[in-house]
């Protein structure tokens, strides 16, 4: 599990946790956790995927694990944060 990186991307002014693993040219597969999990229930399956030449990236969700809460959490949705992350730079 060494192999997985953690790395941070600012969306929307919060700082996003996320893990990834495989190479950046590869093809990626997004995993989303459900509540109140964080990106590391995927450390398993994200190895798999990487190793069959994919690449893994799992973000925690804003207020889960390692990413930011955000100041008003009620007013905002989960969708955004998908919507986000898979417009980010990291995919």
């Amino acid at each position: 599990m060494d192999q997985i990186k953690h790395n941070y991307i600012q969306v929307d002014g919060l700082k996003l946790h996320v893990a990834e693993i495989g190479s950046q040219s590869a093809p990626p597969v997004l995993f989303f956790h459900g509540f109140p999990e964080i990106s590391y229930t995927w450390r398993h399956q994200m190895i798999a995927v990487a190793n069959a030449g994919y690449r893994a990236i799992a973000p925690d969700y804003r207020g889960y694990g390692l990413s930011d809460i955000p100041a008003e959490p009620e007013k905002t949705p989960h969708h955004v944060t998908v919507l986000n992350v898979s417009s980010s730079d990291m995919v």
